[in-house]
């Protein structure tokens, strides 16, 4: 039965470790806590490498970094020792509520240490990590998109539905754009985010280095592109196809750094990745390749957003790996260019 909370003073712990997008997306639940519950400490258990996306947030009262550990190697008594003082510090302070919006092994093991009367989340999650949960909220709509899923929970717990959705970030913008661009370079941004973990989501070289150039030569748009350091292969090959000049910042820019980048941007066309996410929270129209994965489930949250995809039998599969990905091998430069097109042409986006 659906226990409310009430908006006298309550300690909530949300747990949401990962990844960089899905962390984005639990931040309307966020929001709509403290809205609801504006007497509430809140604290948010995340994994280090996100944890700048909420320090700062003014609906958190504290962010837990969880230092990344890594199993696969020797593991480094640092790393032991400061996992360690995470979970001591667990212990001490015990929650009113825990909240696991996870739903697998790695968060489940915070769930079972964390001192709760009341530890809330999905029945049936993967990895039997609905098992330490104290109160098992009836599965939601796999198919509903991911920030839907999160508030369902938050409002089991009262919060009410009619609640304004909200992305607002904990970290500041690091950047001066007159730093990275000439003064006299006055041409708006376009912001392209190529790279992607799962090799089935990227989108062919030559295509990018097409669609860069058409954006700079046709639209008059100033083109950045922007990834990890372990995209720079893939963005060096763009650049090197390219006939038109861009500003290649893969593997050179902070978390806040990408944030002041993508603030100035006119538009941004990435792959299902966490950069995407990070624009559609910042108000950035998106043009979003998607191949193996839902966009419906995962795709950038909200108005003014151009998705591209193929309607082939076998997507979305949820594969990393594909002999023949042509779901994003297969999408034309021409389908890309009428979404940006689209894109530009709206109020307040012309060129």
């Amino acid at each position: 039965m659906n226990k409310a909370l009430t908006p006298n003073s309550s300690r909530i712990l949300l747990i949401k470790l990962s990844s960089f997008g899905d962390v984005l997306h639990a931040l309307p639940t966020l929001e709509a806590l403290k809205e609801a519950f504006p007497q509430s400490h809140i604290t948010w258990l995340v994994e280090e490498a996100y944890a700048p996306l909420l320090v700062g947030h003014p609906a958190l009262d504290e962010v837990w970094p969880v230092p990344r550990v890594r199993f696969s190697r020797k593991v480094q008594p640092a790393e032991l020792a400061a996992l360690g003082r995470l979970i001591q510090r667990l212990r001490r302070h015990p929650f009113d509520l825990v909240i696991d919006l996870q739903g697998l092994l790695k968060s489940a093991f915070w769930v079972a240490l964390a001192k709760s009367p009341r530890k809330v989340g999905y029945a049936g999650t993967r990895e039997g990590s609905y098992k330490v949960l104290t109160e098992r909220v009836p599965p939601y709509e796999k198919e509903a998109h991911a920030v839907l899923r999160y508030l369902n929970l938050a409002h089991y717990l009262g919060a009410p539905p009619t609640l304004t959705i909200r992305f607002r970030l904990g970290l500041t913008p690091k950047v001066d754009i007159g730093e990275i661009i000439p003064a006299k370079d006055h041409r708006p941004l376009a912001v392209l985010h190529p790279g992607a973990r799962w090799p089935t989501k990227l989108w062919p070289a030559a295509s990018w280095a097409r669609l860069a150039d058409w954006l700079s030569q046709v639209h008059g748009l100033r083109v950045i592109i922007t990834g990890s350091a372990a995209d720079q292969n893939l963005t060096a090959q763009i650049v090197a196809q390219m006939r038109q000049e861009a500003l290649n910042l893969a593997g050179l820019t902070s978390l806040e750094e990408l944030v002041g980048i993508l603030q100035k941007a006119r538009l941004a066309v990435t792959t299902d990745t966490g950069p995407m996410h990070l624009a559609a929270a910042l108000g950035v129209p998106v043009a979003a390749l998607f191949g193996p994965t839902a966009p419906w489930r995962t795709g950038p949250f909200g108005s003014g957003h151009e998705i591209l995809r193929l309607d082939l039998d076998c997507s979305p599969c949820f594969k990393r790996r594909c002999p023949e990905p042509r779901c994003l091998t297969d999408l034309p430069l021409e389908t890309v260019q009428a979404a940006c097109e689209k894109i530009l042409a709206r109020e307040g986006n012309t060129c």
